[in-house]
């Protein structure tokens, strides 16, 4: 494994580690950022199949998803991740959130919606060598802290502590994926992970006829000895996965 990025793996399968220079750069810190549909979560999920083909210890933590509904989805995709879950390869940790705000299955009522303070002391999910958050922005919005600091427009400062916090994280190598739907949130608490993102990609989706064509923006990619090119055209198959389009949308 090269020293200083995890390779994405599936070489033979898509084209998408080419494409993105050879890998994720190590210790750093990825922004993905699209409205809804865009691909942030199939782009996380193929990371995180790519990442344990690599031998990269991965957790995916998804606000959208439970177990069952994850194995599908991967399923779906032909990333079989039950090999890597049972062999503590991949850590899932289902993180849905209700249309209340609160955390599915969680206990006392004063802790349901404190969700950035329990996601940054639990332990287990920072071991891994690359730690996806899936949607991030879900988790901002229904923490009740955060939502204060908004309310007296001192979200920015929040944003700066969450950062320190991954930035503590990153110097011990660890990459951290964070996907946002900045449709959600205020550009004063996604500005400041915009600005310090080693890895800033934008999403978006075009729909073409009956086709529905997707393109990754590269806006940053500091880290890397291979030369990245400022866009990636995909599409997501069922059966398949991801496929890179060779073909332009003007």
């Amino acid at each position: 494994m090269s020293t200083n990025h995890y390779p994405i793996g599936l070489k033979e399968h898509d084209r998408l580690q080419k494409e993105l220079g050879g890998g994720i750069p190590k210790g750093s810190i990825v922004l993905i950022e699209g409205d809804y549909g865009a691909g942030k979560s199939v782009l996380s999920q193929r990371f995180t199949y790519g990442f344990t083909q690599e031998n990269v210890v991965t957790t995916l933590v998804s606000t959208e998803l439970g177990v069952r509904g994850f194995l599908d989805q991967m399923h779906s995709l032909t990333y079989d991740v039950v090999k890597p879950l049972l062999d503590e390869e991949i850590l899932f940790i289902p993180a849905e959130i209700d249309a209340s705000g609160t955390l599915t299955g969680s206990g006392e009522d004063d802790e349901r919606k404190d969700l950035l303070r329990r996601m940054m002391e639990a332990e287990t999910m920072w071991d891994a060598d690359a730690i996806i958050i899936d949607t991030f922005d879900a988790i901002l919005r229904n923490d009740p802290k955060f939502e204060a600091l908004v309310r007296q427009n001192e979200e920015r400062q929040a944003a700066l502590e969450i950062i320190s916090f991954f930035r503590d994280l990153t110097t011990k190598g660890k990459t951290i994926v964070l996907t946002v739907d900045p449709s959600t949130v205020d550009d004063e608490a996604i500005g400041p992970f915009r600005s310090i993102a080693d890895v800033y990609l934008q999403l978006e989706m075009v729909e073409v006829g009956n086709d529905v064509r997707r393109n990754i923006f590269v806006k940053r990619f500091a880290g890397m000895g291979e030369q990245v090119g400022d866009r990636v055209g995909f599409s997501v198959r069922s059966g398949i996965g991801i496929v890179i389009e060779s073909r332009s949308v003007a």
